[in-house]
């Protein structure tokens, strides 16, 4: 294709970016309802800052929430190599934003990524003017990338991933696509399948440096507390981590007719997106669930009604079938947020959200690196290889449905022995992959140096 189409392709997307501004301001009040988060410094979604800008900033950009925590390994290793460095960091989600205010430092700064629109994106660039751009994951743009080039800015990929559905979406506006995707500086592949996928929408890959997020340490303490509270729960405990509308009412339907056949069993569901708690509670509640969320327990811990229920059909007055019964229905909702690796640590087996529906699937990675094994659905591609890895290392299992996974979490969670080797080939399958955020530190570290370079040669001319 010639240069020229490329060229009208890109400013008619323009054209259409700027004048879809109006309906993005109608989404963000919408959002803004549920999130409030969403309604903070409107005016940067269009380019318009009023906060002093820091040039030469290392800038990271990082949409949403997974994308920030992956983000903040990246740069424990970049301050290290950098201790001077000044970041930017920007967002394109509430929960992104606010994960990322606790990774800035004196001296550095936050904001929204503006609108694909070209006035947006060019009063962002001459605002903030950095040294570098460096994208987490997939965020790769024609119009930031087109600006990007014209002006010398390197635009990296990092930890770079593109699934079979991406890369067909992306063929079908292969006008805008190619360019974009080759406009940038460098591309460094999460596997060596996302490099093949990338290489064909003429991506600058690099090299394949794996998964940073194997490299993310679960938070010891939360870590410690979901394992102590597991042990004094005295019976299995079965999660929905990271779970999506239109899977929760499967599962919820599911764990209460298998209920009778796994009386033991207490059963946790954290759903993915902070603004659905209440529709999920009360989806649970007007099913017959009886909902205990996380926000209201104590420092004891979730309610052990289960267990006192137990323990008095032992008792000298034994527990009517009310009282048994009654717990049956019991579910906690874990409602809060930087908390995974507690409820993790409380959890024996956890399913994994957004695998039972075609949405690709949530990050497994974590789960395996506090040694909670996994079942999986069928829909991974997000994180295929990831997904692929840990089954090869027991560290999970693929079925084709809520029901099949059910059913499987509560036979692992039956087997004490059985469940013991399956959390150790977990904990074993994340440790073994752990390497990648030095090495993408270090690809952005001379992408930094060569950068370095050219401006002292420009000074010294």
């Amino acid at each position: 294709m010639t240069a020229w189409m490329h060229t009208l392709a890109r400013h008619l997307y323009g054209l259409a970016m700027t004048l879809a501004q109006p309906l993005l301001r109608a989404k963000l009040a919408r959002r803004g309802r549920a999130e409030p988060g969403y309604l903070e410094a409107i005016p940067e979604r269009f380019g318009h800052y009023t906060s002093a800008a820091q040039p030469d900033a290392v800038w990271v950009h990082a949409v949403s929430l997974g994308e920030t925590r992956t983000a903040g390994i990246l740069l424990t290793r970049l301050r290290a190599q950098y201790p001077g460095m000044r970041l930017l960091l920007t967002h394109g989600t509430a929960t992104g934003r606010l994960e990322g205010e606790g990774l800035l430092q004196a001296g550095d700064q936050q904001a929204w990524l503006p609108w694909d629109a070209p006035g947006a994106v060019g009063r962002f660039l001459d605002h903030f003017r950095p040294r570098i751009g460096v994208l987490m994951e997939t965020e790769v743009w024609p119009t930031l990338v087109a600006q990007c080039h014209a002006r010398g800015l390197p635009l990296v990929l990092v930890n770079a991933r593109l699934s079979e559905k991406s890369l067909r979406g992306a063929q079908r506006l292969s006008l805008l696509s190619r360019a974009a995707y080759g406009a940038l500086a460098a591309v460094w592949a999460q596997t060596e399948a996302d490099a093949q996928r990338l290489r064909q929408l003429g991506a600058p890959v690099q090299g394949v440096l794996g998964n940073i997020k194997f490299d993310a340490k679960p938070d010891a303490v939360l870590l410690a507390q979901g394992r102590a509270w597991r042990a004094e729960v005295g019976a299995p405990v079965v999660m929905f981590a990271s779970s999506r509308d239109g899977e929760e009412v499967e599962f919820l339907r599911e764990a209460m007719a298998r209920y009778p056949a796994a009386a033991s069993v207490c059963w946790l569901l954290v759903p993915r997106h902070p603004q659905r708690f209440d529709t999920v509670a009360a989806l649970a509640t007007g099913m017959g669930w009886r909902v205990s969320r996380r926000s209201t327990w104590d420092k004891g811990g979730p309610p052990s009604q289960l267990d006192a229920a137990l323990k008095a059909m032992t008792a000298t007055s034994p527990a009517t079938a009310e009282d048994v019964g009654d717990h049956k229905s019991e579910l906690w909702l874990g409602d809060s947020l930087g908390e995974m690796a507690l409820y993790y640590g409380l959890s024996d087996v956890a399913l994994l959200g957004g695998s039972f529906a075609p949405l690709g699937g949530q990050n497994l990675i974590e789960a395996a690196a506090c040694g909670c094994p996994v079942v999986m659905g069928p829909h991974t591609f997000n994180f295929a290889e990831a997904a692929s890895l840990a089954a090869k290392a027991g560290a999970a299992q693929e079925v084709n449905d809520i029901e099949a996974a059910v059913a499987l979490a509560v036979d692992w969670a039956a087997e004490p022995a059985q469940l013991s080797r399956l959390q150790s080939l977990a904990a074993d399958f994340a440790a073994s992959h752990k390497g990648a955020a030095q090495r993408t530190a270090d690809a952005v570290g001379g992408v930094l140096s060569r950068v370095d370079e050219r401006a002292a040669e420009s000074r010294r001319v």
